[in-house]
């Protein structure tokens, strides 16, 4: 009997393990050239300030989110800024949300590659294995002009539930919303916000985390999916 219930809560803390973190969120902000500075500087502090809304954060935290930060632009371009982190606590949610308004720019001047954007983004969940949800937050302004189709990418990332949702920002190009609904975005659920210049970027960033963070928006990921394929 006692090796039984040993057994029993031997199982029982190994899942609650395998399930504290609900989700894994990959922020991928463009820093192509389309972007200005002042543009960058409104992009990071809206994802700061989103972070730090009191519903997502509580969400968060909640769910023992893993969150990180990429910045992306034309091809072989993309880096990470503010790496995995932990949304164990709300201190932990502010110091990262800190370092997010105080990251320098990457890149300037350079093309967009979007489908890159993705593969790269997607190949940093090998390092969440734990999290049930994975999720890719893409933000751009401007359609794939280098690099792989972001179309060719998806097959890897739906095989193994990745969801991408974007935030569009209107104006450099047309029809831009459109363009993310028929090329980029991926997975059951995902959806595309739009902000009509870079003045709205803030609160659409906020309503973006809310909607990801606080909704199932995809399944689990398949155990076998290899990132790095």
């Amino acid at each position: 009997m006692i090796k039984r219930l040993g057994l029993a809560i031997i199982f029982m803390l190994v899942t609650c393990r395998a399930m504290a973190c609900e989700v894994a969120l990959v922020l991928a902000v463009d820093v192509s050239g389309s972007v200005d500075n002042e543009e960058y500087r409104i992009q990071m502090q809206g994802i700061a300030d989103g972070l730090r809304d009191g519903s997502v954060a509580e969400a968060l935290v909640t769910q023992e989110a893993a969150v990180m930060v990429l910045q992306w632009t034309g091809s072989s371009r993309q880096r990470v800024v503010t790496p995995w982190t932990r949304m164990t606590d709300f201190d932990v949610l502010e110091n990262f949300a800190a370092q997010v308004e105080s990251t320098p720019r990457v890149w300037r001047n350079f093309s967009t590659a979007i489908g890159e954007a993705l593969a790269f983004a997607g190949a940093q969940f090998a390092d969440v294995p734990d999290c049930e949800r994975w999720v890719i937050d893409i933000s751009g302004d401007g359609s794939s002009n280098e690099g792989v189709d972001p179309k060719e990418v998806h097959k890897i990332l739906s095989s193994s539930n990745i969801i991408v949702n974007a935030l569009v920002i209107e104006g450099a190009e047309l029809l831009m919303t459109e363009y993310f609904w028929e090329n980029v975005i991926l997975g059951n659920g995902a959806f595309v916000i739009t902000a009509n210049s870079y003045d709205d970027y803030p609160n659409r960033m906020q309503r973006k985390l809310l909607r990801e963070v606080t909704k199932q928006i995809s399944g689990r990921r398949p155990a076998s999916w290899n990132p790095n394929l």
